[in-house]
């Protein structure tokens, strides 16, 4: 999925189920300079080089351990994962969970539109609340 991406990657965000070796290697290998934010399990042990060289993994258990969690979180951008999970379930809830059109084009304008009406809807049914005091 890495390979398809051909501009700048800034970040890497997933889930603990992506606290692996593998994962980080391979996005450094596709993009150097991409952020990877993997909450790291509550086993995980920093590597041995980690007072000369740490991983960017090791960089997650110090600020983990000094700052707790839910720091952790607010520090590297990760809370920004359920807002994301957020809107796409309220997407699919919606919209439907599959695209109809079979061209990339049609399913960038099919999308567009579902965004668009999405949008309406919400701003239909938000409250304007004015400051009376």
């Amino acid at each position: 999925m890495l390979n398809q991406i051909t501009g700048p990657l800034a970040s890497f965000t997933g889930d603990g189920a992506y606290d692996q070796e593998d994962i980080y290697s391979t996005v450094a290998q596709h993009h150097p300079d991409a952020d990877v934010i993997v909450p790291p399990r509550s086993t995980a042990v920093p590597t041995k080089n980690v007072e000369t060289t740490p991983t960017q993994r090791d960089r997650h258990l110090q600020s983990i351990a000094e700052h707790g969690r839910r720091g952790w979180q607010k520090q590297f951008g990760y809370t920004r994962r359920a807002l994301v999970e957020t809107v796409v379930s309220r997407f699919k809830r919606v919209i439907g969970d599959g695209l109809r059109s079979r061209t990339d084009h049609r399913r960038r304008t099919e999308v567009a539109v579902a965004v668009h009406a999405l949008n309406r809807m919400f701003g239909l049914g938000r409250p304007k609340s004015i400051r009376i005091a």
